[in-house]
């Protein structure tokens, strides 16, 4: 790689472009949408391994730029995935979806280069607020209210990571991005910031609750960089974590079980980011190099198949301003690239062969098969057949095809096509020729993943979960439902609770003013009356009558002298 005198974090470039978004007139937008992402992308792959740039802050030697091959790696779909994105929003979103969207991409960038805890936690947050803007560009009153909740959970992730970084910082006397072990309360914190980001239950709601509110095109964006940022953090700090294992099975299953018994096509698509997340989490807990090869390239990967399913979504959105299952239907007739670039995702997603996922979540399952870890890799075999089942078929099946719903719309726009067609051909080119992924993977990749075992095995798995789901079709009809999630507690207990709290406040108010607000308004009139001019104790009192009291008082304190 070439030398670069001048060295500062790639991710100021896309923050630059975010700042001339708004500036820039509309004709210029678009190449400025694609050219800051790819000028990114050259400075990514001119940066040496190493710390290359570091900075004092606060009385800390901060690292803003660390190179290595996986943060390499990580950046660069970020930023393919910023400018394709943009390709696919530029002529729907709003200016201040656009700038948002570069923002956030950037923050991503900035964390894969981070080479300390503050500088991580610093772009951490930036991500955050830009994120929470995306979300407020769906420009509905639903988007609003999500995109508080949204803000909300990940202000308390925020803190609970920063309370991490610092008690670390504290006991290690160093804020280096190094492995970790969870044996303290501050790597404890850490590890569920970190989780909360990753969607991992019971805090995970915050992404099938946001991302399906957001424009058509700002739930492309929004899928790509807050999970997979978590994942790249979880696999430098806390690798090998057996317990990441637990989360990542829970993860896995909650992601498919709640997905099932979704009607909108797009909160199907955000339970199954939980559930693929889930599986780059289990790879991160069984830490091997093969696992670890397997969570940076699935990762890869997911970002380009999940992007594409929701571009075929919001493409879907935008042509018809439908989303769930129960109004859609035969869209294939006239909405053919939209459907089969939409079928190809969801076969990437599947782990067909010659698609992306097969080559890249069978190299998680076979870490835990190396590992003797049985009961994980059941578990991994079973969830890639209830992928199928939800993301695989339930998602293209009742959107494009099953019976017809009348809707006669078009392809959208060119851009969202060749942005679509862009992604769909990635997803077979990495499928076919693996060794353009692995050869950019952190460890030495000995993985084959075209052996005649693995293929009669993933064939088998997916023809007898296609056989399930047609089987067992009528359960799965479409129904206008709606799932509570475990943000039942905060979306409908909370307000209930709050009702009940403000409830009470009357009545304490009530109880308050009957026993001290309206008897202290009378102290006044009590004292007038009895100290006033007219009062008995303000009148003169003659001198017999003031002996007489006084000897009267002096009798009753001899006599209780002589009690006590």
């Amino acid at each position: 790689m070439m030398n670069i005198d001048l060295i500062f974090p790639p991710a100021f470039i896309m923050i630059a472009g975010a700042l001339l978004v708004p500036i820039v007139s509309a004709k210029l937008r678009p190449a400025l949408l694609l050219l800051v992402p790819l000028l990114t992308l050259f400075m990514i792959w001119n940066l040496d391994d190493g710390v290359l740039a570091s900075a004092r802050f606060l009385g800390f030697d901060i690292e803003l730029v660390e190179a290595s091959s996986v943060r390499r790696m990580f950046a660069t779909i970020f930023a393919l995935m910023a400018m394709l994105g943009g390709l696919f929003a530029y002529r729907h979103a709003s200016v201040v979806e656009m700038s948002a969207s570069m923002a956030y991409a950037a923050g991503a960038v900035g964390v894969s280069f981070a080479g300390d805890l503050i500088t991580l936690f610093l772009f951490w947050e930036f991500m955050a607020i830009f994120s929470t803007l995306v979300v407020w560009s769906g420009g509905t009153p639903e988007a609003r209210r999500a995109g508080i909740r949204y803000g909300i959970v990940h202000f308390i992730g925020g803190v609970i990571l920063k309370i991490g970084i610092v008690g670390v910082a504290i006991e290690t006397g160093s804020i280096e991005i190094q492995a970790l072990t969870v044996d303290s309360f501050a790597t404890w914190m850490m590890l569920i910031g970190v989780l909360i980001n990753a969607a991992a239950p019971p805090l995970s709601s915050w992404l099938s609750d946001a991302y399906p509110e957001a424009s058509p095109t700002g739930s492309v964006v929004l899928s790509a960089f807050t999970t997979k940022t978590a994942v790249l953090t979880l696999l430098l700090l806390f690798p090998g974590q057996q317990v990441l294992i637990w989360v990542g099975l829970y993860m896995i299953f909650y992601g498919i079980i709640y997905a099932l018994m979704e009607n909108d096509m797009r909160r199907i698509l955000a339970y199954s980011i939980v559930n693929q997340v889930g599986f780059m989490v289990v790879g991160v807990g069984i830490g091997t190099e093969l696992a670890l090869n397997g969570v940076a390239a699935h990762a890869f990967s997911h970002i380009i198949y999940k992007a594409l399913l929701l571009m075929s979504a919001g493409a879907v959105m935008v042509q018809t301003g439908k989303r769930k299952c129960t109004d859609l239907g035969g869209l294939y007739r006239t909405m053919p690239v939209t459907a089969i670039c939409g079928t190809i995702g969801a076969l990437a997603i599947s782990s067909f062969p010659y698609t992306s996922g097969f080559i890249s979540k069978s190299m998680i399952s076979q870490s835990a098969a190396y590992g003797e870890m049985a009961f994980v890799w059941y578990g991994l075999v079973a969830a890639s057949a209830g992928v199928f089942l939800h993301a695989g078929i339930k998602f293209p099946w009742f959107v494009f095809f099953q019976k017809d719903s009348g809707l006669r719309p078009k392809d959208p726009g060119w851009n969202m096509q060749a942005a679509m067609i862009i992604f769909a051909v990635a997803c077979v080119a990495l499928g076919v020729f693996p060794s353009l992924l692995y050869q950019y993977l952190p460890y030495e990749v000995e993985y084959v993943p075209y052996t005649a075992d693995h293929l009669v095995t993933q064939l088998q798995l997916l023809l007898f979960a296609g056989l399930a789901f047609f089987v067992t079709l009528p359960m799965m009809k479409r129904t206008l439902t709606i799932s509570l999630d475990t943000d039942y507690f905060y979306r409908r207990l909370g307000p209930k609770m709050w009702t009940a709290f403000l409830h009470l406040v009357v009545v304490l108010n009530g109880v308050l003013q009957s026993l001290v607000v309206e008897p202290g308004k009378r102290l006044p009139q009590m004292w007038l009356r009895y100290h006033g001019p007219e009062g008995p104790l303000a009148r003169t009192w003659p001198t017999g009558s003031m002996l007489l009291w006084v000897t009267v008082m002096l009798v009753v304190i001899l006599i209780g002298a002589r009690l006590l």
